[in-house]
Formats: structure tokens, C-alpha cells, sequence
């Protein structure tokens, strides 16, 4: 009995050891993460204060020209500290809807304050902006520049014109916010002879090839950035009205207003993202896929001629 007491004594001692050494260590350490943090914060290499958080993203991308171009290229950036990021292609409206829903972790695609408006007026107390990839992407009603009207007022009664066209604007897909606008412009400047014709972005430039190599006239909902103004001459209709936002919307990243807390490391990347993303990267990249090569292997080809901006989008965070 007392062997059993004795020993009792000696492990309760031995535990009183060990919590008073953690205390002090404890203190030791934590002055030690204080010079580290320190120091970290000095070279800008400290990865403590960024985590992944939730790792498993879902991005909702629409299929224009440059949602497909720069939509592997932050998901590969993403995947490179840790993160396992599925792409699905969707439509304009569930693109949002399952933003605004927290079942997608955020949008690589949004045009605000024109083309999206709709979308943002119902769904802005979900949401949030997070980084611009584009400062200014005008759209309007677009038209070969051998088209000899200048404005959108020239299509009104413009009978030859419009017997010509069958009175159709070629449109992409319904969902889109240029055709919201589109349709817009319609009612605005009073074109009621004229019809707006869904299709898909692919097929309303494949006909637009046609057109032009046949020289024929041909009006679409256009906007820049975007390679057929760099393979096509091209010119966009004078919009008195700004039905189409003037001089143009940005694109930008929009997240649900968890994604910050639920995935702080990815929210932080985008944010890095925005500050040297633009016109410039995105027209290489959508004029590259144009071409004939892979969206993927595009973005991966990207990064790796510019190891110095994967850098710093993701210096400090990882797993």
C-alpha cells in the first residue's frame, strides 16, 4: 500500500516537473517566435500568419475568351502552396448564384458595374469584390470596320442594313450581361426592327469569321479584352447613351464573404493576383489559346517564364 502511495507521489511530482518546464519554456519560446516573427517580417518571408484553411475550392468559370485564360492560371497558382481547386464551366447566372450560395469558393469572371449589375444588385449582402484583373474591359455592339455606320443611331431604320442582316444582331450565350445590355440598347435607341439571337460565344465568332472573309456586314456584342480584335479589324459602335457603361467595366474576382476567414492563404493569393494582372497578361494569354494551345498548358507555360510573380504571389504562404 505505502509502494503504491510512493509512487503516486513521484508521478504527481513528475507532472508538477514537466507543467513548470513547459511554462518556462513556454516563455523562452515565445520570445524566440517574437526575434523569428521579427526577423521574418523583415525580408517579407514569414509563412506564420497566412494558412490554407479550407484546401478543396470550386471555381465556376462562363466560356468567353477570357474567363478560359485566366482561369487555370489561378488555379494552377492556387494549387501550387496546397490547394486543391476543381474548374467547372457554367453559365453566367450560376456562376453567380453559386458564389452568392457559398457552394462555389468564388468567380474569376465578374464585369462590374455595368454588365453584372443585375447580379450584384441581387446578390451583393453575399458577396464581396476581392482584386481587379482588368481596370477597364469596354463593351458595345461591334461590327468588321469596313461597316460603313459609326453609332448605334446608325442602325435605326437603316433598311439596307438591316435587310442584309435579316435585322439580327448575333448574339452568345442568354446569360451573359453584354446581352442583357444588348437588349438594352435595343429598347434605348429605339431599334424595333431589330432581334437579338442567342447562340454561344464559339458560334457567334465563328460566324463572324464567315462574315468577314466573306465581307459581309454582321453586328455582335463585343468586348475587349479580346483576341479577335487582334485577328479581326473590328470597330465598336459610339454609345451616346453608355447603355453599355461608358468606358468600360472590370473584371474582377468575387468571393463569397466567408472565402476570407474559411480560406485566408487563397484569398491573400488573389488579392497579390490583382495587383499585376491586366490587359497585357490576359490578351498573351487568350491570343496563345487562339492559336491552337491547351488553356492549361498555357497558364503552366506562363508561370514558368515568370517564376519571379509566382513568387510573389505566393511568397509566404503554403502548407
Amino acid at each position: 500500500m505505502f509502494k503504491k502511495f510512493r509512487f503516486l507521489g513521484l508521478a504527481a511530482a513528475l507532472v508538477l516537473v514537466i507543467a513548470l518546464a513547459a511554462c518556462g519554456g513556454g516563455g523562452s519560446e515565445e520570445g524566440s517566435d517574437s526575434d523569428s516573427g521579427d526577423s521574418g517580417s523583415s525580408d517579407g518571408g514569414d509563412s506564420s500568419g497566412v494558412e490554407l484553411g479550407e484546401s478543396e475550392l470550386t471555381v465556376p468559370y462562363v466560356s468567353w475568351a477570357g474567363a478560359i485564360a485566366r482561369t487555370p492560371l489561378v488555379k494552377q497558382v492556387l494549387e501550387e502552396v496546397g490547394y486543391t481547386v476543381e474548374t467547372k464551366q457554367v453559365d453566367a447566372g450560376s456562376m453567380w448564384t453559386s458564389v452568392a450560395n457559398d457552394d462555389s469558393s468564388f468567380m474569376t469572371a465578374s464585369w462590374l458595374p455595368a454588365t453584372h449589375q443585375s447580379y450584384w444588385d441581387q446578390y451583393q449582402n453575399d458577396v464581396e469584390e476581392v482584386s481587379v484583373f482588368v481596370d477597364k474591359a469596354p463593351l458595345g455592339m461591334t461590327v468588321p470596320s469596313y461597316m460603313d455606320v459609326s453609332s448605334i443611331e446608325d442602325l435605326k431604320g437603316n433598311k439596307e442594313l438591316g435587310e442584309a442582316t435579316d435585322w439580327t444582331i448575333t448574339g452568345i450565350d442568354p446569360g451573359a450581361g453584354v446581352m442583357q445590355n444588348t437588349q438594352t440598347a435595343l429598347e434605348e435607341y429605339g431599334l424595333e426592327n431589330w432581334e437579338l439571337q442567342s447562340s454561344s460565344e464559339g458560334a457567334m465568332l465563328s460566324e463572324l469569321q464567315t462574315r468577314i472573309e466573306n465581307e459581309e456586314p454582321i453586328i455582335v456584342p463585343g468586348w475587349k479584352p479580346h483576341w479577335m480584335f487582334e485577328d479581326m479589324d473590328l470597330k465598336m459602335l459610339e454609345d451616346s447613351k453608355e447603355v453599355y457603361g461608358g468606358e468600360g467595366d472590370r473584371i474582377s474576382m468575387v468571393a463569397h464573404k466567408s472565402f476570407k476567414e474559411d480560406s485566408p492563404a487563397a484569398y491573400e493569393i488573389l488579392k497579390r493576383m490583382g495587383e499585376d494582372y491586366g490587359t497585357d497578361i490576359e490578351q498573351q494569354l487568350m491570343v496563345e489559346i487562339n492559336n491552337g494551345a491547351d488553356a492549361a498548358d498555357v497558364a503552366s507555360q506562363f508561370l514558368e517564364d515568370n517564376p519571379d510573380l509566382l513568387k510573389k504571389w505566393t511568397e509566404g504562404i503554403g502548407e
